[in-house]
């Protein structure tokens, strides 16, 4: 039975792109400097080889040197999240343990993509990865992306049953769905908003934090919706929150993370290309794209 533990992390938690050289080799000193600057920009968490850090193009070698590069990098200042999740159980029984082997705080298990499992699939799958490792796993919920949604019932089983799941982050998008989360949970499970346009209606419902991409362009500012609320300040939280809905609109506007890395390749970072599949972005979305981070203030 699981007994509640201190949350891995309140507040924003930025999935951090993975920045490339022009070859395609991933650039650890502009990953260096990346992680600096979110640090210093109260940043709260970082969430390494996530979607946004483009871990589905990662071998498994280069995906365990960057967790391990990160950690040696953030060296305790606040907690590192390892994305180790995979639609086969054995290769996220692999790259857990191995990111716990280097250092990593806390996983980050995306629920099986492709293979579309039942809720007793995902039951198991998640229990014997958790299982393999002692450090906390964070659930990733994420329909749109996997074909799998992952229902609230299995959910608070797999809190229940498995002592450091401890944690979602909630990326369905459907409210009604994360309340009854909520309602089920009574506490048992903490909930992130894995979307940075319900950071505000999921904290209502009892969530104590976002897992980011807008933190890659906005770190203090996602911080400050999520730190405002919890402060009891609503109304500077929500304002905040609708005053990036536009921007956050932008860098969905093509399927994450092809926005976001455009966005840090104009705020001056060398985040470079994105690896295929993925590709750069169309001249007319580039353009809402840069013109929603001038509104927002973050370009001139």
């Amino acid at each position: 039975m699981s007994t509640k533990a201190s949350p891995i992390f309140t507040g924003a938690a930025v999935a951090i792109v993975t920045p490339f050289y022009q070859d395609g080799s991933v650039n650890y000193d502009e990953l260096g400097k990346i992680i600096e600057d979110q640090i210093a920009n109260s940043t709260d968490a970082i969430v390494i080889c996530g979607t946004t850090g483009e871990a589905s193009t990662l071998s498994h070698e280069e995906h365990l040197d960057v967790i391990e590069y990160c950690v040696k990098c953030v060296n305790k200042r606040v907690p590192v999240i390892a994305g180790t999740g995979s639609n086969s159980t054995e290769t996220a029984i692999y790259l857990s343990t191995e990111a716990e082997k280097r250092g990593a705080d806390a996983l980050l298990l995306v629920s099986p993509y492709y293979n579309k499992a039942t809720q007793k699939g995902l039951y198991m799958h998640f229990k014997a990865t958790a299982d393999a490792v002692k450090i906390p796993v964070i659930l990733y919920n994420v329909p749109g992306r996997t074909g799998c949604n992952i229902l609230p019932k299995t959910v608070v089983d797999l809190a229940k049953d498995t002592e450091n799941i401890v944690a979602i982050k909630e990326a369905s998008g459907n409210i009604s769905q994360i309340a009854t989360l909520a309602a089920l949970a009574d506490g048992i499970i903490d909930i992130y908003s894995g979307n940075d346009d319900q950071i505000v209606p999921v904290l209502s419902l009892g969530g104590i934090g976002v897992i980011s991409v807008l933190s890659n362009v906005a770190p203090k500012q996602t911080h400050d919706i999520v730190a405002k609320y919890l402060e009891g300040d609503v109304k500077g939280s929500t304002k905040l929150q609708l005053e990036a809905i536009d921007l956050v609109n932008s860098l969905f506007c093509e399927v994450n993370p092809i926005p976001v890395k455009h966005a840090m390749n104009m705020l001056g970072y060398a985040a470079g290309p994105l690896r295929m599949p993925l590709s750069p972005m169309e001249p007319a979305n580039e353009d809402r794209l840069r013109a929603s981070m001038k509104a927002y203030g973050l370009l001139k």
